[in-house]
């Protein structure tokens, strides 16, 4: 799987992630990490995304997560 994170969003505390497998493309939100002084913690943020990507891979695995249907022009 193919992960790509994009740049912190401070009002919203969360990363836009994107995560790419074969044709199948998922993009969520996922909440950052903070360290005690509430400052962004990128690194503890890309273990969370790693964290979820597994659960996104088992979900593609199941069928929950599918590639998006074509768009009928």
């Amino acid at each position: 799987m193919k992960i790509k994170i994009g740049t912190y969003d401070e009002a919203m505390r969360a990363v836009p992630v994107t995560f790419r497998q074969g044709e199948i493309v998922h993009e969520r939100q996922v909440n950052a990490c903070h360290d005690e002084n509430g400052a962004y913690d990128a690194e503890a943020t890309r273990q969370r995304v790693e964290e979820v990507a597994r659960g996104v891979a088992n979900k593609i695995a199941l069928g929950v997560i599918t590639a998006a249907p074509a768009h009928a022009e």
